[in-house]
């Protein structure tokens, strides 16, 4: 056998890995985090100050069970939905998902709630 050094040999192409597009996976994942953050409630100061005042406090579990209520009731069309839990009261914009007030229930027994076209009761 020869041992020659042909000039194809020379000149062979390295084979690398396709590189990915990192726009796309940036992209993505922004989608991802975009989604994300919008699942979660916003609080206005309002409901904020509202809820300080009356020291009333919220779990994070019962904050996730009334998120995904809200959805729901976004989906069939409500729009500004009463939330009824065991101590409090929320006034809810689903569309937004932002709570525009916070009631404690003994608040809530003598008031009258207007421009609500829907209500959500969670028993916890």
């Amino acid at each position: 056998m020869s041992e020659r050094i042909h000039a194809h040999q020379l000149y062979q192409p390295t084979l690398l890995p396709k590189r990915t597009n990192k726009t796309e996976s940036n992209h993505a994942f922004k989608s991802l985090l975009n989604k994300e953050l919008q699942s979660a409630l916003t609080i206005s100061k309002h409901a904020q100050k509202r809820l300080d005042d009356r020291n009333i406090k919220i779990t994070d579990s019962s904050w996730n069970k009334i998120s995904e209520k809200v959805k729901e009731a976004g989906t069939k069309g409500v729009k500004d939905s009463l939330v009824i839990l065991r101590d409090v009261t929320l006034v809810v914009n689903a569309p937004n998902q932002t709570v525009i007030t916070a009631l404690g229930r003994n608040e809530a027994d003598s008031k009258i709630f207007t421009n609500i076209n829907g209500a959500i009761v969670i028993d916890e």
